[in-house]
């Protein structure tokens, strides 16, 4: 009685079973890399939008909120800022009603009145919203608002009611100046590509 000896079939075996793990760490290796690259530029829309969501927290905190301050009694207060801010910032649109925003500035946050929005999401119901030109593609627009504020005073002397001599050094006793402190939530994202955005909060004092 012969046995046949062959073991050809084995070799292709192990060989299907070698291509099939070559073929199974190429893939992994392909969906590491597209995984890698999304991250990457995920990454790198949220840091655009975050440095243009941190250039509007500048351009509204040193240069729109003073302007409305000194303006917010003016009656075209809109208009007035579209005008002064026309180069590489539009203000596209003052979202809150006028005795709204003289409310949030000179107010506390408890006696602000009925429908002045002060949820966490600068998106919704914003004070304001503007564009800033981009070097490269669609403009950003940034969304913000107010969302509490502790009052304070106007006066700037700085003169303190303590110490000796307080009534001898002046006949006039002014109080020491206090800021108003604002809590604004700000938004920045693509004009193109709302899911390119960042979100911030400011601590401002005024």
């Amino acid at each position: 009685m012969n046995r046949i000896k062959n073991e050809d079939g084995f070799a292709l075996i192990t060989s299907l079973m070698l291509t099939l793990i070559s073929l199974t760490i190429v893939m992994a290796l392909l969906y590491m890399m597209t995984q890698s690259v999304q991250v990457s530029g995920m990454n790198r829309h949220y840091k655009t939008a975050l440095e243009a969501t941190y250039g509007g927290a500048e351009i509204y905190a040193k240069d729109i909120l003073p302007f409305i301050m000194r303006n917010y009694s003016s009656a075209t207060m809109t208009a007035d800022l579209q005008t002064a801010f026309s180069n590489g910032v539009t203000v596209t649109k003052l979202l809150s009603a006028q005795s709204c925003i003289q409310s949030k500035l000179t107010k506390s946050t408890a006696n602000w009145p009925a429908g002045c929005s002060n949820t966490p999401n600068p998106k919704q119901s914003p004070d304001m919203s503007f564009a800033m030109s981009a070097v490269n593609g669609s403009p950003f627009v940034v969304y913000s608002k107010i969302v509490d504020t502790v009052k304070g005073n106007s006066d700037t002397s700085g003169l303190q009611l303590e110490g000796s001599g307080v009534a001898e050094s002046s006949t006039v006793l002014t109080p020491q100046s206090f800021p108003y402190i604002y809590r604004m939530e700000l938004q920045g994202e693509r004009q193109n590509n709302p899911t390119a955005q960042a979100n911030i909060e400011v601590l401002y004092a005024y």
